[in-house]
């Protein structure tokens, strides 16, 4: 058997960023890119011949979509004639009254795309193998919903997976442990072939057996392998999985924290910079101590950033600015202006005031700057 197993495509998901203009909606760039990942998981399910696609659970971010939304999902799944297995996840739990009922009632649903909205097993015998689905009927849960696996019963000779979405009890970190926990033991226990989860944005493999596929289309700052699908072959029943991670996202994001304490520092980071373009992601938090020319640079580099990157989100509120000599008289700062500078400069160093005058201190000389030290 060959398949694709996939998760978390949060169809619906809206992003809030700064940067927008009259000819760049980021956040509208976004929500289009995550049904374009479907199209291309459509594509490559096809290029691959798989058997299925696999989705554990999340495929939907919220449950009030517009009837529009689920309509452009299903065309974008239409590159891809064979089976398309659906879980819903604790985004898109299967309420009584839920985006998958509504779903239903709208009446688009080809043949081959298949809900998992109840706890039995689904055998698909002319190709050799059985869905032992765990599908959230709530948000939250603190029972094992895959429990059931272990005892399930499928014919002699089928290659037997599992499709669930939570958390990995005592793997994954404490911190990100979900309410709807799942056995980290339970490839084993149920005898299965492969475990295929959602939940986890990254891509993680658990056990031999057990993965998480990652979101299709990374949606947040974390470096944990996000923007792919697995393609994943069993040979027999019993047969260890081999399982190769196909990129399919098209954006990256990235975090990036620098410290500055001069031009050669600014340039070090131009040079960081220059690789960025309309596919980039970036949140760039800045620190350390400039003067004014070097504070300009920066300034300048941050808006080139800005223009390159799909976004670019600045923080310099940790970047201390420490004008020279040179530039307080090449801006004519003197008499009463010098003192308001001085007093500034002395709140700098008191731990509660700091952020506050180093803030101020910008604005002053950024007004300078604009207007002359005479306004």
């Amino acid at each position: 058997m060959k398949f694709l197993h996939t998760a978390d495509w949060q169809i619906g998901r809206v992003y809030g960023f700064e940067g927008e203009s009259d000819d760049h909606d980021p956040a509208a760039a976004m929500a289009q890119a995550r049904y374009d990942a479907v199209v291309r998981i459509a594509g490559l399910a096809t290029s691959e011949q798989v058997d299925a696609v696999l989705v554990a659970g999340d495929v939907f971010d919220k449950q009030a979509l517009s009837d529009h939304s689920l309509r452009r999902l299903i065309n974008a799944m239409a590159g891809y004639s064979g089976r398309w297995i659906l879980l819903p996840g604790n985004h898109d739990a299967a309420l009584a009254e839920s985006v998958w009922s509504r779903l239903q009632r709208l009446a688009v649903l080809p043949a081959n795309i298949e809900l998992t909205l109840e706890t039995r097993v689904m055998e698909y015998a002319d190709a050799g193998f059985a869905i032992l689905p765990a599908p959230l009927t709530q948000r939250q849960t603190h029972d094992d919903l895959t429990e059931w696996f272990d005892t399930a019963e499928t014919t002699e000779g089928l290659i037997r997976i599992g499709l669930a979405h939570g958390s990995v009890a005592g793997i994954l970190a404490e911190e990100i442990d979900s309410p709807n926990p799942i056995g980290a033991d339970r490839a084993a226990q149920a005898r299965l072939d492969y475990l295929a989860l959602g939940d986890w944005h990254g891509t993680r493999q658990i056990d031999a057996r057990t993965w998480y596929s990652g979101t299709p289309e990374q949606d947040r700052f974390k470096d944990n392998d996000p923007g792919n699908v697995l393609l994943v072959e069993i040979d027999a029943p019993g047969a260890l999985p081999r399982v190769t991670p196909k990129r399919v996202g098209r954006f990256r994001w990235r975090a990036q924290g620098v410290e500055i304490n001069g031009s050669s520092d600014v340039e070090q980071l131009r040079e960081q910079l220059q690789g960025l373009n309309d596919t980039d992601v970036v949140r760039l938090h800045v620190q350390g101590l400039v003067d004014f020319a070097s504070s300009e640079q920066l300034r300048m580099l941050c808006e080139e950033a800005r223009a390159r990157a799909h976004v670019f989100e600045s923080d310099l509120g940790e970047l201390r600015l420490e004008p020279t000599a040179a530039d307080l008289a090449a801006m004519q700062v003197d008499g009463a202006l010098a003192e308001v500078v001085d007093e500034l400069r002395d709140m700098q160093e008191q731990g509660d005031q700091a952020a506050v005058a180093n803030e101020a201190l910008k604005l002053l000389f950024d007004l300078i700057r604009r207007e002359g030290a005479g306004a």
